[in-house]
């Protein structure tokens, strides 16, 4: 059964941080950090055990995803884009969208609300 676990702790300005140590893997979840939140954005890191996802789901607002670590498919309005490290996809506002890893996945989500 997969559970999501959402923190909310911003990062600590003008410090450098290990990107893959600000969240951590939980069997069986998907676990995410809003590492920083604004009025008009935000950035949250997630990390998906294997086979673990997000529904599909819309957003008023453009969002990009960078595939930090591993593998996962990301759905966009029907069409499947297999992603991997290093990788970067631009999810459209109001486009239908899903995530699911292949393997154990890190990835940064930017929105930005405008």
């Amino acid at each position: 059964m997969s559970s999501t676990t959402i923190t909310r702790s911003e990062i600590a300005g003008a410090e450098a941080l290990p990107l893959l140590g600000l969240v951590n893997y939980q069997e069986g979840s998907v676990v995410s950090r809003v590492v920083l939140k604004r009025e008009k954005g935000n950035v949250t890191i997630f990390a998906f055990d294997e086979g673990q996802g997000l529904s599909e789901h819309t957003s008023p607002f453009d969002a990009l995803v960078q595939a930090v670590e591993g593998e996962a498919e990301i759905t966009v309005a029907g069409r499947p884009i297999e992603v991997k490290t290093g990788d970067v996809v631009l999810l459209p506002a109001e486009k239908p969208h899903a995530v699911k890893a292949t393997t154990r996945f890190k990835m940064v989500l930017t929105m930005i609300r405008s």
